[in-house]
């Protein structure tokens, strides 16, 4: 008698033991996906597809890469939000992502409220450049011009509402000048308008100006971000010109996020897979040969750094008095 209920209990323990399985099945069971919001090609793309052949063979599945670009990463956004919460379905998030929070009134979902962060992916820096020859050869003087003559200097950008062209507007602001912040269609018009002594200075990411800067068609005379870029070690950081602008620091940055209401065990998962995939040494190169340093988090690490964003980037929209769409 005793034997029998006890072999009943241990059959009711599996049984239930079943019952929870089938309630959550085992992740992941079937190949994932990560949305990106840009075209194929670029370093988006790239850094998606590099940490996602990376953390294919621990996981057990394959990774596919969606290509969904549009203005403000609405369409991606959109599809990621409402996915299934199971992990399957990622979305590359960015400082873009950000930006278009503080930007757009309205959008189909909500930026800090339908994501969950998974991890941070790379940093990468932004340098404020001028023309080889010109006028300016380094950052004082540039400041100088601009203090002594106000609404006379003009900083080229990308798209009006773009991650630089929100840096130039808080360089501006921070360093004290009265400077006229010009955005263009791109980056390649803002380098021909810089090339063509049309505007002063721009302001863009590092990686897209590698090239006019190892021609020696660009001078670079600072990056944006805290410390000084690998790839540039003799360029120093906006923050070492001291005074108002000893605190400053604007980095661009990428990550990956999943449907809100995902179970925190498949995030902290997919976090420690993506974090091993970013500290090996073939993705660290990789992503460096794009101007990227690999730069991995936790979930709520990275969940803080998108909030911190949002609230930087939108105090800077409204000092700037730019009209949100």
């Amino acid at each position: 008698m005793h034997l029998h209920r006890r072999s009943l209990l241990v059959f009711i323990a599996a049984a239930a033991g079943g019952a929870g399985a089938q309630a959550q099945p085992a992740f992941p069971s079937r190949p994932l996906r990560i949305v990106v919001p840009n075209a194929a090609g670029g370093a988006a793309d790239i850094t998606a597809r590099t940490v996602g052949q990376k953390i294919a063979g621990p996981l057990g599945q394959s990774v596919v890469i969606e290509n969904k670009p549009s203005a403000g990463g609405i369409v991606a956004g959109e599809l990621v939000s409402r996915a299934e919460p199971d992990g399957h379905t990622l979305l590359l998030i960015s400082s873009g992502t950000a930006v278009s929070a503080a930007l757009f009134n309205t959008l189909p979902f909500d930026t800090l409220k339908d994501f969950a962060p998974v991890s941070l992916l790379a940093t990468f820096d932004l340098a404020i450049v001028v023309r080889e020859g010109g006028r300016f050869n380094t950052l004082a003087e540039l400041l100088a011009y601009g203090r002594a003559n106000p609404g006379k200097l003009n900083i080229g950008t990308p798209q009006i509402g773009t991650t630089q062209n929100l840096a130039a507007e808080l360089f501006k602001v921070t360093a004290g000048i009265d400077a006229q912040v010009v955005p263009f269609n791109g980056t390649p018009p803002v380098i021909t308008a810089v090339r063509g002594g049309e505007v002063d200075a721009m302001v863009d990411i590092l990686g897209a100006l590698m090239p006019q800067i190892g021609s020696k068609a660009l001078r670079p005379l600072a990056v944006l971000g805290a410390q000084r870029a690998p790839q540039l070690p003799d360029v120093p950081t906006v923050r070492e010109s001291g005074g108002p602008l000893a605190g400053f620091n604007v980095t661009s940055w990428n990550g990956l996020a999943v449907p809100a209401r995902t179970p925190p065990a498949v995030v902290e998962r997919l976090s420690r897979e993506v974090q091993a995939a970013l500290a090996q040494p073939d993705v660290k190169k990789r992503l460096l040969e794009l101007n990227l340093q690999a730069q991995g988090s936790t979930p709520a690490q990275a969940g803080e750094h998108l909030a911190a964003d949002v609230k930087r980037w939108g105090d800077v929209i409204t000092r700037a008095k730019i009209a949100r769409q």
